[in-house]
Formats: structure tokens, sequence, C-alpha cells
């Protein structure tokens, strides 16, 4: 009989290739992961992974069973929350990714006060601006930047059709001044964000005439998007934000928008599931309620008007 443990532990340790990572993910030993492979692999009698002292890789019969398997452990998942009911209340361990600086100062707050609304659930965040995987990292539910083209991703929009926005805080624009053209970013000290070892020094915009690039120079330099704010807000230079990010702080007026005619790139907000069986009800009410949240806020910010909607309304202005 094929214990339903040991097919959990068979996908981890392909997933994550090491018994020891699936180990160290469940809290057992990594003798007692092994031990669970081996139980599966007596019970098909094939041999589903090929082992040694430095490596752990599937075996043609082990790639061939592994979408079995994570079918029937999604089946299982999906049958315990069809018995608890589509309404009933969500319980279990939800797990939530996000990019630093929108987790940590928009999402917290909303996160925090979903789990106090269903005190059965139980909430795991990870903050980071390196994309999770949502296959192979333990993550249920991936806030994302950018648009989301991978077909076998759940891609809902939170807000699509959100922008990137040029802010400065007062300070650094009254010792440096402010900005009149594209070009004259060049002469200012930007912000500069990296991922992945590269820095992101050529900032992009949509203009009518065609995409516009403008290099930027800077000597600060991060790869923590939150990082970047608190030196935006301590007056250290300009930043290329996203909308959400900044649109408490433009309109309590630690920051300010700069170029304001000038539309800048879209970078859309998504909520990342991996698979469609994996969009629970715990997970659908969490995109409800995150949803309204960020409509809200860029409601409210709305009377400081944002740097896309502004242009906008620019361009829609009969001459």
């Amino acid at each position: 009989m094929i214990r339903v443990d040991d097919l959990a532990l068979f996908v981890r340790s392909a997933v994550l290739g090491s018994f020891s990572n699936a180990a160290r993910e469940a809290g057992l030993l990594p003798g007692q992961v092994s031990a669970a492979v081996l139980r599966l692999e007596r019970e098909l009698d094939v041999r589903l992974f090929a082992r040694s002292t430095r490596s752990l890789r599937l075996t043609s019969e082990g790639g061939r069973y592994l979408p079995y398997a994570e079918e029937v452990l999604s089946t299982l998942q999906a049958g315990q929350e069809r018995l608890r009911g589509e309404d009933g209340e969500p319980s279990g361990l939800l797990q939530v990714s996000a990019p630093s600086d929108l987790g940590r100062n928009v999402l917290l707050p909303w996160l925090t006060a979903f789990r106090r609304e269903h005190p059965s659930l139980a909430l795991r965040l990870q903050f980071s601006d390196q994309v999770a995987d949502v296959f192979r990292d333990q993550v249920d539910v991936a806030i994302r930047y950018g648009r989301v083209d991978e077909a076998s991703y759940v891609a809902l929009p939170l807000v699509p059709d959100l922008r990137r926005a040029l802010v400065a805080a007062p300070e650094y624009l009254a010792r440096h001044g402010r900005p009149e053209t594209l070009d004259d970013l060049a002469a200012h000290d930007c912000l500069l964000y990296q991922l992945n070892g590269r820095i992101y020094d050529k900032w992009r915009f949509p203009l009518e005439s065609g995409r516009r690039v403008a290099a930027v120079r800077g000597k600060l330099h991060s790869d923590d998007g939150d990082v970047v704010r608190r030196w935006a807000l301590a007056g250290e230079g300009i930043a290329y934000k996203s909308w959400l990010d900044v649109c408490d702080d433009v309109r309590a007026g630690r920051l300010e928008v700069l170029l304001p005619r000038v539309p800048c790139d879209p970078t859309p907000l998504y909520f990342v599931c991996p698979h469609r069986k994996q969009f629970s009800p715990a997970v659908r009410r969490l995109y409800d309620a995150l949803k309204t949240r960020c409509e809200q806020r860029i409601a409210a910010a709305q009377a400081v008007s944002g740097p896309s909607a502004r242009a906008a309304r620019l361009r829609r202005r009969p001459a």
C-alpha cells in the first residue's frame, strides 16, 4: 500500500533535487526521507532516483511517474477543501511570497489583518526581490510585478494598469533642482536597483513617439527595493518606483512626482499560483481581499493624481 506521506516526500525530493532539502523542509532527517522513497520504490517495483554521493536525479521511470504523483496529491488536497466547503472557514498553512518594498510597507498590514479575520489560518511570509519559483519553492501564492506569460501558472491581475513613477524628496529637489526633461536625469543622482548582479541604469519611458531609454547614473545601488525607497525618502536621489509603492509617500508630501507629463513604464501587479487546483478557498479569499485593498489604495491616491493618470489626462486634453 502506497503511503501518501511517502508520495509527498518523493515529489518534494524530485523538485528540490535532494533528500536533505526535502527533509529540512518537512522537519525530518534525511534518512527518513530516503527510507520513505525506498518504500515507495518497493511498492512500485521500480527505481525512481539515480543516487550518488553528490547528486540525486530522477530515473526515466521516476520522471514518468512524477506527474501522476503530483496529480494524486493535488486531487487529495482538492477533496479536503471540498469537504470543508467553499464557504467554510479557511484553515491550514498559507505561504505567500512578495517583493521586499511592497511586502513590508504595503502588504504586511493587509496580510496580518486577513490572518486575524481567519484565525484558523497560519500564514508564512517571504519578502524578497528574488523571484520565487512557485513550483520549486514552498509557495502557495506569489505577488509579482510584471506580466506573467507562463501558461502553467494561474496569474490574476491585482492592478493591471499600474505604472512606475519618477519621484524624489523635497529635500533632494531643494539641493539639486528639479529635472525638466528626461535628458536632465543624466545630471542627477539616481538610485539604482540591481537584481541577479544586473544594475538597472537604463530607465524606459513609453512615449507616443516610441519607447525612450534614459541612461542614468548614481553612487547608491541596492538589490532591495525597500532600500531604494528609503534612500529616496532620505533625499539621496531620484527613484523610479512602482506607483503602488510610493503613492502614500506622494500623498503625504514625503516624495514628489517628477516629469508628470511623461508616461512611465508599465509594471502591472499579479497574483500568481502554480496551478489552478491550488486556487483553494483561502487563496480565493486572499485574492479578493488584496484586490480590494489595492483598488482602495490607488483610489485614495487619486487626490494627488498618479503619474500615469495625469499623463493620460494631458494626452486626451484638446490642443
